[in-house]
């Protein structure tokens, strides 16, 4: 599941620079959306590249009004924007039956908000609702089945209805619960295992908004499931084209990616964050193989480490299998002497190409351990899985890969 995070930047948080200030924060932490009014879409274009949500605030009292004169009378919008201020998604609600504004119909037949949401040629796609009652929660839940995000603030209560409505839309609409800590957000993530598809955080605290992003980020990442196996070989081959992974973000000690020359056995070699007399250490820098090697990438696919190029996302992991994203910013090949390392896991043999070189480290039972230094009877962490790949993608077939 991808989540998300929506910084809420209307009228009610106050003025144009009180906005632009939370915006700016919002922009520099990461968030993918930003809920501002109408009036401000351009603005907020201005200011950085985000996907940009608008309230709908003309289609309250005017709606209410023509749906109970005539059900079937024409109604058009009040205003109607220029293509040069159009948001990326109109959400209704404001100043409607969603934020209490306007009362709750009885059964919802006349909802002007619900009205909006189900017209073809008109401008939303989502709708916001607080939730004062259980009234509000089943308006939330007829709202979801015609709107394609679905925003609800709980008031005097939040898990609950949370729970009840992640039970029951599924995955009829990207629901979004409104939050205003990081603390809130991560109990929204997680709420019935499964966790809402985002957050709309309401606070001007940059910190807050980065450590949102930052729980958004922890929620979508996999743990892998790291194995150790006994090496067999450690044999010195000729000279073969060896691939630097230079990254845009700095690793930790413990971090690195997983490389090998079979797709089944990924192999777990260590970013270059050791200082050695010798060589400084290379904190954005995995010495991965040679060109023909598999690394594992964010979508739980593979890539040849030949086809790397800058912007290209990789999948970084530490020794326990925890795992993020890194933007590739440059590959080095370069030609160099190399070792085949061969491990066994579960009786099947797996093997890769790695540089022989004391720089380059895998991670052992004892720890960090050069290539130089690797042994057969040591043990090595790798990630296996037994299926095969074509393109990158898993496939039911038989292939064999020697």
């Amino acid at each position: 599941m991808t989540r998300s995070v929506w910084l809420k930047a209307d009228d009610t948080v106050g003025d144009w620079e009180t906005r632009k200030r939370r915006i700016t924060a919002g922009l520099e932490a990461g968030v993918d959306w930003v809920l501002v009014d109408e009036a401000d879409v351009d603005r907020v274009r201005s200011l950085g590249d985000v996907s940009v949500a608008a309230f709908r605030t003309d289609s309250g009292t005017a709606l209410i009004d023509d749906v109970e004169e005539d059900a079937d009378a024409d109604e058009t919008p009040i205003d109607d924007v220029d293509a040069e201020g159009e948001a990326d998604a109109y959400i209704v609600g404001k100043k409607g039956e969603g934020d209490g504004t306007a009362d709750l119909p009885p059964d919802f037949a006349g909802s002007a908000d619900l009205t909006t949401l189900r017209r073809e040629d008109d401008r939303a796609q989502g709708a916001y609702v607080r939730i004062f009652s259980e009234d509000y929660e089943a308006f939330a839940e007829e709202a979801a089945q015609d709107a394609e995000y679905t925003i609800v603030v709980g008031e005097d209560w939040t898990i609950i209805p949370l729970e009840n409505l992640i039970a029951r839309i599924g995955e009829e609409t990207d629901l979004i619960a409104g939050v205003t800590t990081a603390e809130e957000a991560k109990t929204a993530f997680e709420t019935l295992e499964l966790g809402a598809d985002g957050v709309l955080l309401d606070s001007d605290d940059p910190d807050e908004i980065r450590k949102t992003v930052e729980i958004r980020d922890e929620a979508e990442r996999e743990t892998l499931d790291l194995q150790w196996a006994e090496v067999t070989a450690v044999e010195r081959t000729g000279m073969a084209d060896r691939v630097c992974v230079d990254t845009g973000n700095l690793m930790e000690h413990d971090e690195g990616m997983l490389v090998g020359s079979m797709s089944r056995g990924l192999f777990f070699v260590h970013a270059e964050t050791a200082e050695s007399p010798y060589v400084a250490s290379r904190p954005f820098r995995v010495n991965a193989g040679a060109v023909h090697a598999y690394v594992r990438t964010p979508d739980g696919g593979t890539k040849y480490l030949s086809e790397l190029k800058s912007g290209d996302e990789v999948q970084v992991v530490d020794s326990e299998g925890k795992t993020r994203e890194a933007v590739v910013g440059r590959v080095k090949i370069e030609k160099r002497p190399m070792f085949r390392i061969e491990a066994e896991v579960d009786g099947d043999r797996v093997e890769t190409l790695l540089q022989n070189a004391e720089t380059i480290k895998v991670h052992t039972r004892e720890g960090r351990k050069a290539v130089t230094d690797l042994e057969a009877g040591d043990e090595v962490r790798l990630y296996y899985e037994q299926t095969a790949r074509h393109f990158g993608e898993a496939v039911e077939e038989s292939i064999i890969e020697k």
